[in-house]
């Protein structure tokens, strides 16, 4: 009972810890849920590999505060989304737009998957050696059939 116990207090602290200060969060718990949707989605950009939903950054208190004020003007989420992005370009989003500017990175994992396919796929196809020619089997053959060779002088068991 104690393991479970333990067990169960260990994926309690592994679970993500929201920075959302009880202060910033909005009154309408349907506003408060739209906001916490887009901040999830919202890259830190101070820690860079967290939300900042997580992050207990000052910028990303800054932009959950940013959020909830336009959520509360009566904007869209897309137009929520939007202005950030025109403030911050497109590297504050997680999930990045597929468009011109980032096909590269949409598409870089499929295309060195190919490759990667490609190569082995070549690599299994070649024959290890060449074969070998009639004169090369018979000097192996004329090899073997010679007992006055190094191995000659091995005594026999």
């Amino acid at each position: 009972m104690k393991h479970v116990v333990a067990a169960l207090l260990l994926l309690a602290s592994l679970s993500p810890a929201l920075a959302v200060q009880p202060d910033e969060m909005l009154k309408d718990p349907t506003l408060e849920a739209r906001a916490r949707n887009i901040s999830t989605g919202l890259r830190c950009l101070v820690c860079q590999n967290q939300s900042i939903d997580d992050s207990n950054a000052t910028m990303a208190r800054d932009l959950r505060i940013l959020i909830r004020e336009q959520l509360a003007e009566g904007k869209s989420d897309g137009e929520v989304v939007d202005f950030v992005v025109a403030r911050y370009g497109d590297f504050v989003l997680l999930k990045p737009r597929f468009k011109g500017t980032t096909i590269v990175l949409w598409l870089a994992p499929f295309l060195i998957l190919g490759i990667v396919l490609v190569v082995a796929v070549r690599k299994r196809a070649k024959p290890a050696a060449d074969p070998l020619t009639e004169a090369e089997k018979a000097e192996i053959a004329a090899l073997l059939n010679d007992k006055s060779g190094p191995t000659a002088k091995l005594p026999q068991t």
